[in-house]
C-alpha cells in the first residue's frame, strides 16, 4: 500500500508547520488590531510609563506611558500593510516585465533586463532617502522604495523561469497550432512558473518586513503616531538599561515574523518544486 502523494507528506513537515503557524498568528495579530487591543496604543500616561508587566500591562509600558502589547499588535499590521502592498507592486509589474522579455526576446529582452540592471543601483533604503528627501519621510514612500528595488528581483526570475518553460515540448506543440505568443503565455507558462514565483513572494514579504522595520528604525518609514517594530526598537535603545524589555518586544516579533515567512518559504518550496517532490 503506497503511502501518501509526496506533496502531502512535505506539507507535514515540521518547518512547513512552524513557518504556517507563526505566519498565521502575524496575520492573527494584525486582524485583531483592527477591533480590540488591551489599551489605546495613542493614548499617552507619563504617569505610569516604563512600568513593568502586570495584569493591567501585559508587557508592560513605554517612556511615553503606552501599552507595550496594544503597539506590537498594531505594528503586526503596519508591517503586515507594507509588505503585502510592497510584494504586490514588484510582483505585479516585475511578472509582468519578466514575461514580456521572454515571449518577446530579442532587443524587448535585452531592454527590460538594463532597466532591471538600473533599477539595482538604487537599493530599498537608499530609495527610501531619496523619497524621504523630496517627499518627507512615511509609510506609502517605504512602501514605493521597497516595491520598486522589488521589481528586478522578481522580473529576473520570471524571465529566467519563463525562458525554460519556453523551450518545453509542449509549448512547441502549442506554437505549432497557432497558438500566439501571449496566449501561450497565459495557458501554459504562467502556471508553469507560477510555484517559484509563489516561493518568492513569500521569502521577499520577509525581507519587506525588515526593510519597513529597519526603515522604520532611521526613521525614513512609518511615522509617529502610528506603531511600528522599527521605531519601537529605536525608541527603546536609550533606555536600554533602565527596561531591556522595551527592545526584546519588538525585537522578538520581527525575528519570530522573518522566521516564520522563511520557513513557510522553504516549505512551499518542497511541497511545489516536483523534482524535490521526486526526491523524496
Amino acid at each position: 500500500m503506497s503511502g501518501p502523494h509526496p506533496r502531502w507528506r512535505v506539507l507535514r513537515h515540521p518547518s512547513f508547520a512552524l513557518g504556517a503557524a507563526l505566519t498565521a498568528l502575524l496575520a492573527a495579530a494584525a486582524l485583531l488590531s483592527l477591533f480590540w487591543t488591551p489599551a489605546s496604543p495613542y493614548a499617552m500616561d507619563l504617569a505610569a510609563k516604563l512600568q513593568p508587566p502586570s495584569a493591567q500591562h501585559w508587557l508592560g509600558t513605554d517612556a511615553f506611558g503606552r501599552d507595550v502589547a496594544s503597539l506590537l499588535l498594531v505594528g503586526a499590521r503596519s508591517s503586515l500593510l507594507v509588505g503585502l502592498v510592497a510584494v504586490g507592486i514588484g510582483a505585479g509589474i516585475g511578472v509582468a516585465l519578466g514575461l514580456l522579455a521572454a515571449a518577446r526576446r530579442g532587443w524587448v529582452e535585452e531592454v527590460v533586463m538594463r532597466l532591471a540592471d538600473f533599477t539595482f543601483a538604487f537599493p530599498a533604503l537608499l530609495s527610501a532617502i531619496m523619497l524621504a528627501a523630496v517627499f518627507g519621510a512615511g509609510m506609502v514612500n517605504a512602501i514605493i522604495a521597497i516595491g520598486l528595488f522589488y521589481i528586478p528581483t522578481f522580473a529576473r526570475v520570471t524571465r529566467a523561469s519563463a525562458n525554460a518553460v519556453w523551450s518545453r515540448d509542449f509549448v512547441l506543440a502549442a506554437r505549432a497550432c497557432g497558438k500566439g505568443r501571449w496566449r501561450i503565455t497565459r495557458e501554459h507558462v504562467l502556471p508553469n512558473i507560477l510555484p517559484v514565483l509563489i516561493v518568492q513572494a513569500t521569502i521577499h514579504f520577509a525581507l519587506a518586513i525588515l526593510a519597513e522595520a529597519a526603515l522604520s528604525y532611521l526613521g525614513l518609514g512609518t511615522q509617529p503616531p502610528q506603531p511600528s517594530w522599527g521605531r519601537m526598537l529605536s525608541e527603546a535603545q536609550t533606555l536600554m538599561f533602565q527596561a531591556p524589555l522595551l527592545a526584546v518586544w519588538p525585537g522578538a516579533a520581527i525575528a519570530l515574523a522573518v522566521l516564520g515567512l522563511n520557513l513557510l518559504g522553504d516549505g512551499l518550496r518542497d511541497a511545489l518544486d516536483p523534482r524535490l517532490a521526486r526526491q523524496r
